[in-house]
């Protein structure tokens, strides 16, 4: 039955994933996520049933349209199979509980965030501002609770905003934009005080090996401006599903560093 039960989930996911792709693709144009119905990008003909069964459409078509041929981005059957994922994982880690409701639905709103700031690095008012919003609400009645929702949403946005304005005001220009700070208040508002924690010191982490080496690698500005709403979005999504493993294996390590010290 637990087996049966994830496979539904990660249906659920895939179908989900396919709307996460209207999101993806409509917010940063301000288009209706609702209307018109899914088309071609390219020669706009509304796409049948058939054309958008998750992952198998693309695969089917040869990840081209069926009418003008136009190339389907990849990025399509990718979210969808990594919704899939995360439903999948999502409920062996909770079950079938309202917390994985909280959880998923946040999950696929960084789904979102995190493709859309990779390509067009923004993070839409849409998503993060009624996410706030929604992790304070659920807060009242599940985990992490309304304080440790609070605490987790004023860190989140706060602490970075302060440190950004500082940076701003000694080096002149911009280290972090204000999407960043209103996901990470969203992250905080569903993660709580200390994950938001372990999510912004693991984002700057990301950031910093990925982003750091591939700005070195393309020999691109010091100044061109890091996607950093991703790292935030991966940071998250490891917070949700395994957070207390991490908080615990970093205090191990502390403890272990701290008697090798002989402090």
């Amino acid at each position: 039955m637990s087996a049966l039960m994830a496979i539904i989930a990660g249906i659920a996911g895939l179908v989900l994933g396919s709307f996460l792709n209207v999101c993806i693709y409509r917010l940063p144009r301000r288009e209706s996520v609702n209307r018109p119905r899914s088309h071609c990008p390219a020669c706009h003909r509304p796409l049948s049933w058939f054309e958008n069964i998750p992952l198998l459409s693309w695969l089917v078509l040869g990840g081209r349209c069926r009418t003008c041929r136009a190339s389907i981005s990849v990025t399509y059957p990718l979210v969808e199979a990594v919704t899939g994922a995360v439903f999948v994982a999502g409920y062996l880690v909770y079950g079938p509980t309202p917390l994985l409701v909280v959880r998923l639905a946040f999950a696929s709103a960084l789904i979102v965030l995190f493709a859309i700031d990779l390509r067009h690095q923004i993070l839409p008012n849409a998503i993060t501002l009624p996410g706030l919003a929604i992790g304070l609400v659920c807060s009242l009645f599940l985990p992490p609770g309304w304080g440790s929702a609070l605490a987790g949403a004023l860190f989140g946005g706060v602490f970075p905003w302060l440190i950004a304005e500082a940076y701003l005001r000694l080096r002149g220009r911009e280290g972090m934009g204000m999407g960043d700070f209103k996901m990470l208040a969203m992250a905080g508002a569903f993660v709580g005080w200390p994950l938001i924690y372990l999510v912004l010191m693991l984002a700057c982490v990301l950031g910093v090996l990925i982003g750091g080496g591939a700005l070195l690698v393309t020999r691109r500005a010091a100044a061109t401006r890091v996607p950093f709403g991703t790292f935030i979005a991966v940071a998250a999504l490891a917070a949700v599903f395994a957070g207390s493993e991490m908080t615990a294996a970093y205090e191990r390590a502390v403890d272990a560093y701290l008697r090798w010290a002989g402090v």
